[in-house]
């Protein structure tokens, strides 16, 4: 199977789903800036490892959301047209996420 980043959403998202994801990833942004912030006040190591590893969960749960919606409605058609290749996008998706 060819990845192919250009494919378009055949279900839209709910308009409060996509606000909920764009809240998450306004928060990933306010994290990275202070990472930003506290390397430039020389905080200590400690304290900004366990921010990158917050800000890291984040976007782990954020994928997370990301492929659940996927598997509910994109895997779910395609697999109802019986599309071979589904599965292998979804191991392919799945790995990514690890």
């Amino acid at each position: 199977m060819t990845e192919n980043t250009e494919h378009k959403k055949h279900t839209p998202r709910p308009q409060t789903e996509v606000k909920m994801l764009k809240n998450r990833l306004h928060r990933m942004m306010g994290q990275l800036t202070g990472i930003e912030k506290m390397l430039d006040e020389g905080r200590y190591c400690g304290d900004i490892l366990i921010q990158v590893s917050a800000l890291e969960s984040a976007l782990q749960s954020l994928g997370y959301l990301i492929l659940h919606d996927h598997l509910e409605t994109c895997v779910r058609e395609k697999a109802k047209e019986e599309d071979p290749e589904v599965m292998e996008e979804v191991m392919m998706l799945v790995k990514k996420l690890k």
